[in-house]
């Protein structure tokens, strides 16, 4: 029977690019940037690295194809290296890669990568691919802030709520946000807004203005994994390990029937159903310390703080407004700022989330460090509300 992979890979090195418009190199200059920090974290030579992953989503506007440029840009010695994609969860997907190679005993170390370059496209969102039968006959006209939009009003419709709580809410989510990333160097946006500027900001789609929706960012993030018992043999004792890493795609069920609502994520809620099984959580609010979820739309978090667990049906509304996710509150949720501040390079992004886990768990966060987390969660979510893909993984501290 499968036991899973919690506690049997480490991550020994990570690295992240400053997330921004990085006019200033491609992306192979911001791969090397996140690698060179995750190669001396880990402390080991690059010719140790036995495998490779490269999360990359738009390949027409970033790095081209194949998985080439991962491994001509930072001279691999010549190892397997797999190109992968999976929406706004790639950078997660190039992580369990590596992840599952080592577990799998394929290799002693490993590395995953994501990175995109979207502000050369001089796009104001995310690029549209060539369009084909499938978009053109299926989602006529569904731009990222209209879907979500529609999931914020769903879940006003299902639960009730006021519209006007539910704004300040979302306003709530924004300025905290902006009020982390305040502290991250590495964020695309460093500039607190109030929640008044939340409110009245130019309106997207509505209930979503413009602080409600994320940006579009330049950058990189790496790891460099491991088997625990290898870490033990290079003397790391206190070790960041992965407890789960699980992934859901739709199976087309929220378009075919009205058995799903639109008021909610269907599949983050299974993958974090897999996620606390395989971590061994039974209690999340009580035993996560910390959030990063894919906060491409204020709604979006606050729906799947409900989707995790984290709120009950219908009450993330006023668990926001009580800052039960803020810095200081039970459960911080995007102490580095989220996609609010660093904005949606979509192959790096997972990554990027991984990355404040290890940096927090290791105490390594700066002047946004929590008071000793032990165990924290990161959230994808790919894809349209009624159409996507989500992935939910857990890392904690692990003693040798």
């Amino acid at each position: 029977m499968a036991k899973g992979i919690k506690d049997r890979v480490a991550i020994i090195g990570m690295g992240c690019s400053r997330f921004g418009e990085r006019w200033d190199c491609g992306p192979e200059e911001l791969i090397v940037e996140a690698f060179t920090e995750a190669l001396a974290d880990a402390k080991i030579d690059r010719e140790q690295i036995e495998m490779a992953w490269l999360g990359l989503f738009f390949q027409e506007q970033s790095a081209g194809k194949s998985a080439l440029p991962l491994s001509m840009s930072l001279r691999l010695p010549n190892i397997p290296v797999t190109r992968v994609e999976n929406l706004c969860a790639t950078g997660t997907e190039a992580l369990r890669g590596a992840v599952y190679a080592v577990a799998a005993g394929a290799c002693d170390f490993a590395l995953a990568v994501g990175v995109e370059k979207l502000k050369d496209t001089g796009y104001g969102g995310l690029p549209e691919r060539t369009k084909g039968s499938f978009d053109d006959l299926w989602l006529p006209n569904a731009t990222a802030p209209g879907a979500f939009a529609q999931l914020a009003s769903a879940y006003t419709a299902k639960h009730g709520c006021d519209p006007k709580d539910l704004k300040r809410a979302m306003a709530h989510i924004s300025y905290k946000s902006h009020q982390n990333g305040v502290l991250n160097p590495k964020a695309h946006l460093q500039k607190a807004i109030t929640e008044d500027q939340a409110l009245n900001a130019p309106m997207i789609a509505y209930p979503l203005g413009l602080y409600d929706c994320c940006g579009v960012s330049d950058g990189a993030a790496c790891a460099i994994v491991t088997s625990v018992e290898k870490a033990r043999e290079m003397g790391i004792k206190d070790m960041v390990t992965v407890k789960a890493m699980q992934l859901a795609p739709s199976n087309g069920l929220e378009m075919s029937n009205t058995a799903w609502d639109g008021s909610y994520l269907l599949t983050t809620r299974i993958a974090a159903e897999r996620a606390y099984k395989e971590a061994g959580v039974t209690n999340p609010v009580a035993q996560l310390d910390m959030t990063e979820v894919h906060d491409c739309f204020s709604v979006t978090e606050l729906v799947v703080m409900e989707d995790l667990g984290l709120s009950v049906p219908g009450g993330a509304i006023k668990d926001v407004l009580d800052g039960k996710f803020d810095a200081d509150g039970q459960v911080p949720c995007q102490i580095d700022g989220g996609l609010k501040c660093f904005g949606h390079p979509i192959g790096a992004t997972g990554l990027r989330m991984a990355y404040e886990m290890y940096l927090q768990l290791l105490g390594r966060a700066g002047k946004r460090q929590l008071k000793s987390p032990s165990l924290g969660l990161t959230h994808n979510l790919g894809g349209h509300p009624f159409r996507n893909v989500a992935s939910v993984s857990i890392f904690g501290l692990h003693s040798a």
